[in-house]
């Protein structure tokens, strides 16, 4: 018996045969990840001679959130990768909604980082350099700051797009996987498309800027595709409530009518924390 065909886990693009893999393949679970705030495993999975890594989180190891219902933060996971998958970008790594060893969970991808330049950093003075964009200045010690920035990066900036969109609670320095390619990966999406303004992110360095053409294009098409016979809308009805359907749909109305990246609000948290 040969040796399953490995799928290289960095800079996939989405295509039938891995889907079939992520949604029928057997789940063999090697370890949890134990920097998670709820359960997840890191699996292996194959399926008819494909092997891949992937990350499982069972709805049963969700802790209870009191901003959120209990037990949708694995559809919400899946939502956010319909919506990526939808703008074109392929921000989020292949994601599913499936039954695995300790029941229904969503099953991700597992992606490699490859080290590249830094995408956030701190720095001394009151303004960024070329190249970065100012987050907010952050306690370092002995009363002591410093500049929180991140990178004037085109792959960030689409990232920021998104996150407006699916209304991210929780964008953290950690959850971002420069990968394989030039490729960015973004994870842990389980705090999204809440019916209430809960943006919170790292990524406000283009605050308050116009939208570039190209994230307003893709917000047309996502206009479109949330319409009440659009293809989105559909695939989002089974993952999310009605009311967070239509609050998605505002969203992108807002954003176009804008033609900016949204501000804090002042009425949540702007950052999460721990940024990291």
């Amino acid at each position: 018996m040969s040796a399953p065909e490995r799928i290289p886990p960095r800079g996939v693009t989405t295509d039938e045969p891995l889907a079939d893999l992520l949604t029928h393949g057997e789940l063999t679970v090697r370890g949890r990840i134990r920097e998670a705030s709820n359960a997840a495993l890191y699996c292996t999975i194959s399926h008819e001679g494909r092997e891949a890594a992937c990350i499982y989180k069972p709805v049963a190891g969700e802790r209870p959130l009191w901003d959120f219902p209990d037990g949708n933060l694995a559809r919400r996971e899946v939502a956010a990768y319909e919506v990526s998958e939808a703008t074109g970008w392929g921000l989020v790594p292949p994601t599913v909604l499936r039954e695995g060893p300790y029941g229904e969970g969503m099953v991700q991808l597992w992606i490699e980082v490859s080290p590249e330049a830094e995408l956030l950093a701190l720095v001394d003075g009151e303004e960024p350099e070329p190249g970065w964009k100012a987050i907010a200045f952050a306690e370092v010690g002995d009363g002591k700051t410093a500049l929180l920035v991140h990178a004037d990066d085109e792959r960030l900036r689409r990232l920021a797009v998104l996150d407006a969109v699916i209304n991210n609670a929780d964008r953290k320095g950690g959850h971002l996987l420069p990968s394989a390619g030039g490729r960015l990966y973004a994870i842990d999406h389980g705090v999204t498309f809440n019916t209430e303004n809960k943006l919170r992110t790292l990524l406000w360095g283009w605050a308050g800027e116009p939208l570039d053409p190209e994230a307003v294009d893709v917000l047309k098409a996502l206009q479109e595709a949330l319409s009440d016979q659009g293809a989105l809308a559909t695939r989002l009805a089974g993952l999310i409530t009605g009311a967070e359907l239509d609050a998605t749909r505002a969203r992108v109305a807002v954003l176009l009518e804008s033609g900016r990246h949204p501000e804090p609000s002042g009425e949540w948290p702007a950052i999460p924390w721990p940024p990291v």
